[in-house]
């Protein structure tokens, strides 16, 4: 308890101490980033603290981790520290904010204290770490406290530092090394907090993008303040956390099902239609044992949801995919690379959508170029997108396109569509990449991949019946919304182009794969004999046909993906010319104007990029150590379930 208590004042301290630089960062949103202080104080604590160690500024002492502390306050408070009637003004500011806005404080406040004890306390129940990967995160965490220096010594490997992704690492033990706690205490309160963490900053989120429709404003051009928003966007915000934390995917509620038999054949009538085998999930498709009963008793059995998509060879060999969601990972208790960055990965939403909305409006001089974004914009971003890829090397691809993403759509509504728009994901594109990898250079210093290249995924398209087994709970309140855009809203769309870009795209993504293979088979004959006989066929041409067939054979989850891009995509391509949200059509009818800068704008971008998220393992995936796909699923699936479970809340909130 007293463990619990001081990791919690600890960083509810922290998020208080961060909230005036977070204020002055985030104009455009309703919270000022209050519901993200406590997220983007860890990170810039971290970051300090990780890059003056690694300098040898400091040492990985108390020492240097209160040092880092004191930087940052005085980046957040040293403002006001000086006479001056803007100071004064900004302080009267944030008073006025404070005031008007004490139930959301009061929310987020409570939201994040019952996260917290929900998870401490679940962990509490289990808090044995001797299995799957828990031992190695340990090993990490007591390497990194027990390093005089950073990059910290490798454990397992005497005379060595670690060669990871181990940014997450460096904020448990941090949080560890100020109060005291051993690595095992640390990292099971580590994942409650990540958890915490996650809640609220998913809440924020959703509470920003409702409060948009219920003010009015959708182009925030100052710093004047939002009205404080009512109750219903306040509660109702409360479905980010839900979707994202809570939400399963139907794993669980299928092994109730065949545990107690139903959908199984019965032995009158062994050739009727079998449910389970039609479904083809491992374990699933065998007999439920007799009697059958509601609750599940087979071994392991909430083990299965997170392996519920099935690959085979053309022999029909399994090959393990795994599709880990995050209340899965929460109740496992596994503190991965995935598992730390969720709260970060938020915060790089959350600063799209600032983005998005104005908040970051300026000119930066960088290497010569004039960035259209301010300059604390430019640096939160690369600060923000570059410990994406410290903390789990996965998140940065998805976290960029999200803020490029929001960028041109803010370009677009200043300027309209044109092939400019090419020219600004180069211009600020290629310098935020830049800086987000100078600001953690020493860290790629010491750091090795086994990432070698890009694969083909030629025989092993996701069955539609798995991937709604997978997304279901996402899948139905999107396309609802979808639906409510194009009937109810009578949303224009360019939906020719729309779908001949989505098609495209789908024929390019097939084209390229046979490309790869072919060049492969090419440049190793050897390989190319042993792989078709691996296969059981004979040439090139009966691998195309079986691949083929089973590509059509198992459209569906394809068809899936298609009926979340074209209209998203047909919406966000019109060229609309600048207009604000008209306030009594917005808070009276609900009904959006056609301003690109509305928040359904931003939710279908949300909704495009998990979309390509979940398309891409479907024709490539990175090659590692396993050879097929499970990896690139398993990432790419988690990130587009962080994406698709805000815009899952929206579509449900309004």
């Amino acid at each position: 308890m007293i463990a619990f208590l001081s990791w919690y004042l600890l960083i509810t301290l922290l998020g208080w101490l961060t909230f005036p630089l977070v204020y002055r960062l985030f104009p455009a949103l309703a919270d000022r980033g209050y519901t993200l202080s406590r997220a983007a104080g860890l990170l810039i604590w971290g970051y300090i603290f990780w890059l003056f160690t690694s300098l040898g500024l400091t040492q990985n002492t108390i020492g240097g981790i209160i040092f880092a502390l004191l930087i940052l306050a005085g980046l957040s408070l040293s403002p006001f520290f000086f006479q001056d009637s803007r100071i004064e003004n900004r302080k009267s500011e944030i008073i006025n904010w404070l005031k008007s806005n004490l139930r959301l404080i009061l929310t987020a406040e409570v939201l994040f204290l019952v996260a917290f004890a929900f998870l401490a306390f679940l962990r509490a129940g289990n808090p044995e770490l001797d299995g799957t990967e828990r031992p190695m995160e340990l090993m990490l965490i007591n390497a990194i406290l027990r390093s005089p220096t950073f990059p910290p010594h490798d454990s397992w490997l005497s005379g060595y530092a670690i060669s990871y992704y181990y940014f997450g690492y460096v904020l448990t033990a941090l949080l560890a090394k100020l109060t005291g706690l051993t690595g095992s205490l640390a990292q099971n309160l580590m994942t409650s907090l990540i958890f915490a963490l996650a809640a609220l900053g998913a809440y924020g989120i959703l509470y920003n993008l409702l409060a948009i429709l219920e003010s009015g404003i959708g182009n925030r051009k100052s710093e004047n303040q939002l009205p404080a928003p009512g109750s219903r966007t306040i509660f109702s915000a409360l479905l980010a956390p839900l979707f994202l934390l809570l939400v399963s995917n139907l794993g669980g509620f299928l092994e109730v099902l065949h545990t107690k038999g139903i959908f199984w054949p019965s032995d009158l009538q062994p050739s009727a239609f079998n449910f389970w085998k039609w479904l083809d999930i491992k374990e699933l498709s065998d007999a439920p044992v007799q009697p059958y009963q509601w609750m599940p008793n087979r071994y392991l059995w909430w083990w299965r949801a997170s392996r519920v998509i099935s690959d085979f060879d053309l022999m029909r060999r399994a090959q393990e995919v795994i599709d880990e969601f995050p209340f899965f990972s929460f109740l496992l208790g596994d503190l991965h690379p995935h598992v730390l960055a969720i709260p970060f990965n938020l915060l790089s939403v959350a600063l799209a959508l600032n983005l998005f909305l104005g908040g970051f409006r300026g000119e930066t001089n960088l290497f010569g170029l004039r960035l259209k974004i301010s300059k604390a914009g430019f640096l939160a971003s690369a600060l923000t997108l570059g410990g994406l890829a410290f903390l789990n090397m996965w998140d940065i691809l998805p976290g960029a396109a999200m803020v490029m993403g929001a960028y041109i759509l803010l370009r677009v509504h200043e300027e309209g569509w044109s092939w400019k728009r090419l020219e600004d994901v180069f211009a600020l594109g290629l310098p935020l990449g830049f800086s987000a990898v100078l600001l953690y250079l020493p860290f790629y210093f010491g750091f090795s991949s086994q990432a070698g290249g890009i694969l083909p995924n030629l025989i092993n398209p996701t069955r539609g019946a798995q991937l709604w087994v997978m997304f279901a709970p996402f899948f139905v309140p999107l396309l609802a919304y979808l639906a409510y855009l194009i009937f109810a809203e009578k949303r224009t769309g360019n939906w020719s182009l729309s779908l001949l870009l989505v098609i495209g795209l789908t024929l390019l993504l097939w084209g390229f794969s046979w490309l790869i293979g072919w060049l492969a088979f090419l440049r190793e004959p050897a390989f190319a004999q042993s792989y078709l006989a691996q296969q059981g066929v004979a040439d090139v041409a009966e691998l195309f046909r079986a691949a083929m067939s089973r590509r059509f054979a198992s459209i569906g989850g394809l068809l899936t993906l298609l009926a979340l891009l074209v209209p998203a995509l047909a919406f966000l391509i019109v060229d609309h010319r600048p207009q604000t949200i008209d306030d009594k059509e917005s808070t009276v009818s609900r009904q959006p104007s056609t301003n690109v800068l509305h928040p359904s704008s931003f939710i279908l971008l949300l909704s495009l990029l998990g979309s390509l998220l979940v398309m891409a393992p479907e024709f490539v995936f990175l090659r590692d150590q396993f050879g097929w796909r499970m990896y690139t699923i398993f990432k790419g699936y988690y990130q587009a379930w962080l994406l698709w479970s805000l815009a899952a809340a929206f579509g449900t909130a309004v």
